[in-house]
């Protein structure tokens, strides 16, 4: 008997409580207030609250739920819920009643102190508060625990201070949308009433067979490998990306489309990446806030699903040395909400003069705050993995493309862009095929930050990464960028002279910033260095660009942090970093005590056994293989064994100093140097010591039997 067919639009949006559900289910007025609050702001009433709440448990308890959660992104990068069933004491007869309240939907108490919070709490100040985040629709997960209704919202500290991702995103897309509006009204646009930004977010992961994965302890512990020899074939034949997909892998890709589909979230595209065993997902666009906790629903479910195939699916940003890492496309755009795509050039890009200022505002905010569009994509993972022939180096450049650069050049050499480059036809010299209309430039896959038609493309955010940080960022750079240009135009007497004027000043100020060559190059490094660009090569030297002055002025401009948040992510950011590189320090420890180096003892010890067994019975033979192998182990196993005792000796240092920035330079300087060399003799050990002896799966087992 055939499968079934499924039926994609019956079960798109089924486990989430849509717009459309509510008008179902809430008296229209009750609708209408939650809608007016949803797209401009504004306080439910306790009334409506109730009302709402009633409906969204009904909802709920029909698909099966038995509990609710405040859904919430702390500080950690992933997600976090307390579950509460619906349960009330019973009545005078013994029926159990099922509530749930608007204060309840409204308003969550979870622990503050347990949360990083960078000394914004302290252990004994423990109260927090969750607030529901109208504007990102409720949803239901299902796994072994159940159906929980899953309530987005924000989680902020007893004194008001954001301690989560989703605050600063939010105001971060208000302040755009406010600057915003004040650029499209001077070009006549009254109609528009708020500036969405849209963002869809393309995710790179690996899946391993989870049997093999649990042989691994560096897996377990730290998402990535610590020890592993190369395989024999890796990817340099270029014969995964976008090769025909495997059925295992297909029967998981299925699963996940649909367990995603459920949720609302447009899983579109779906093929194999570069390097062996890597894989990709992109989704349709979203507003920013709805894309950040889908994004987050994506990381989460293709784990569950994952081990429901038998797989393990590896987010880390460098789960293999020696191939290409992961990262998360950030494709941004804005646009108004009567569908006016603000990063359109139109068909005379040259003379669409709101798209060229808008472009300038960005080309200008990004070089001005190139190191914290940097630091906004650092995490411990993104060091292994930026600057490498895969992804974009650390230096943040902008990449326009053949036909915005002349347009560019022209307005800066002479002040009018009189002309533009046009697409042409692409023959394919076959009569069967059809001929090409080409783009008008190319794209450029080593660029960080890249224009890519009607939108930015930003490169360099880690796979495992929340995308929160790079938006609420990028948000509040072209927000200022906005607001000062605003700031002057308002006021012009003459306006068409004064944004001519400021489009030219903007792009011959900033064009340090564009650069449309080869990322990977060394001589783009050079380049950059000579024209000034911040080359900031590691989280923990990213940290700092967060509390400098010109970093606290911009975010308390727009009320997106205050100088206190500021800091105590900062302090955040370091004890991440450190505690990281300790757990992936005593994993290489543990591992290499326990397993690794007993198993080339037990190997040595057999070759010399049969040495001695083969000298016996045949005094006369040649055993100089023998002689060469054990000579070779043995100088392998006495490096191997001091530089074990070294990495337990800083580890421990570094564990002894107070935490902050000069223990996570500890950690980068000198633990990371140690369980390099530590890696180094134990990686060529197993490339000599016997596959029934050495205790780990191979990389060609991890990459190639899945």
């Amino acid at each position: 008997m055939s499968e079934a067919v499924l039926n994609i639009e019956e079960i798109f949006n089924e486990n989430v409580f849509t717009m459309g559900k509510m008008k179902e289910r809430l008296p229209k007025k009750v609708y209408a207030e939650v809608k007016n609050v949803i797209e401009h702001g504004g306080e439910l009433s306790m009334t409506t609250a109730d009302v709402v709440a009633k409906a969204m448990k009904d909802w709920a308890v029909e698909h099966g739920a038995t509990h609710y959660t405040h859904w919430f992104q702390p500080l950690t990068g992933i997600t976090a819920e307390k579950h509460d069933a619906f349960v009330t004491n019973p009545d005078a007869e013994g029926h159990m009643l099922m509530e749930f309240s608007g204060k309840e939907l409204i308003k969550g108490e979870p622990d503050a102190s347990s949360f990083p919070s960078g000394g914004l709490r302290a252990t004994f100040e423990a109260r927090g508060y969750t607030a529901w985040d109208c504007t990102s629709p409720a949803f239901i997960k299902e796994d072994a625990a159940g159906a929980i209704l899953c309530i987005p919202t924000a989680f902020c500290s007893y004194k008001g201070e954001a301690l989560d991702k989703k605050t600063p995103l939010l105001r971060s897309v208000e302040a755009l949308s406010q600057q915003a509006l004040r650029i499209v009204r001077l070009f006549g646009n009254t109609e528009a009433t708020k500036v969405d930004v849209s963002v869809g977010p393309e995710q790179e992961y690996f899946l391993v067979d989870r049997d093999l994965y649990l042989q691994r302890k560096d897996l377990i512990y730290t998402g990535r490998t610590l020890f592993g020899a190369p395989a024999p074939k890796g990817q340099e034949m270029d014969d995964h990306y976008f090769g025909a997909i495997q059925e295992r892998i297909g029967s998981f890709m299925k699963d996940l489309n649909v367990e995603l589909w459920k949720l609302g979230i447009s899983a579109k595209t779906q093929h194999n990446e570069v390097a062996p065993a890597q894989h990709e997902l992109a989704p349709i666009y979203n507003s920013a806030n709805i894309a950040v906790d889908h994004n987050q629903l994506v990381m989460e479910t293709m784990k569950k699903v994952a081990q429901r195939h038998g797989l393990a699916c590896l987010l880390h940003e460098k789960p293999f040395a020696g191939v290409n890492g992961s990262g998360k496309h950030n494709n941004w755009s804005i646009c108004t909400d009567n569908g006016v795509n603000l990063l359109d050039p139109g068909e005379t890009p040259n003379q669409n003069i709101q798209f060229l200022l808008v472009l300038a505002c960005i080309i200008k905010g990004i070089d001005i705050h190139a190191d914290l569009l940097r630091q906004s994509a650092s995490n411990v993972g993104n060091d292994h993995r930026l600057g490498a022939n895969e992804a974009p180096p650390a230096i943040i450049s902008m990449f326009l493309g053949e036909q915005l650069e002349d347009v560019v050049k022209q307005l800066i050499e002479t002040g009018e862009a009189t002309s533009y480059k046009k697409g042409e036809r692409l023959y394919t010299g076959v009569s069967t095929l059809p001929d090409l209309q080409k783009d008008a430039t190319d794209r450029n896959r080593t660029s960080p930050f890249a224009f890519t038609g009607n939108k930015f493309e930003f490169r360099m955010v880690g796979s495992s990464d929340s995308i929160a940080s790079p938006n609420t960022t990028l948000n509040a750079i072209v927000a200022e960028s906005f607001c000062e240009a605003a700031d002057i135009l308002e006021k012009a007497d003459n306006f068409d002279m004064a944004v001519h004027d400021m489009i030219k000043e903007y792009l011959t100020d900033h064009q340090r910033i564009i650069f449309n060559g080869n990322g990977y190059s060394e001589e783009w490094v050079r380049e950059a260095e000579r024209r000034g660009l911040p080359n900031i090569r590691s989280m923990v030297d990213s940290v700092e660009t967060l509390v400098t002055d010109k970093a606290v002025k911009l975010f308390e401009k727009f009320h997106i942090f205050t100088r206190v948040e500021l800091e105590s992510r900062a302090e955040v950011l370091y004890e991440t970093y450190a505690k990281t590189i300790n757990i992936e320090a005593m994993t290489m420890i543990d591992m290499a005590g326990k397993q690794m180096i007993p198993a080339v003892v037990t190997y040595t010890t057999e070759l010399a056994d049969s040495m001695n067994t083969v000298t016996m019975a045949c005094p006369e033979a040649d055993t100089s293989a023998q002689k060469e192998l054990l000579l070779e182990s043995s100088a392998l196993l006495a490096q191997s064994q001091k530089a074990l005792g070294q990495l337990k000796k800083v580890t421990a240092e570094a564990a002894s100093m107070e935490e902050g920035k000069d223990q996570a330079e500890f950690y980068r300087d000198k633990v990371m140097t140690a369980m390099s060399a530590l890696r180094e003799p134990l990686d060529k050990l197993e490339m000599i010591v016997d596959k029934e002896i050495w205790p780990l799966p191979s990389y060609g087992d991890l990459t190639f039997e899945v």
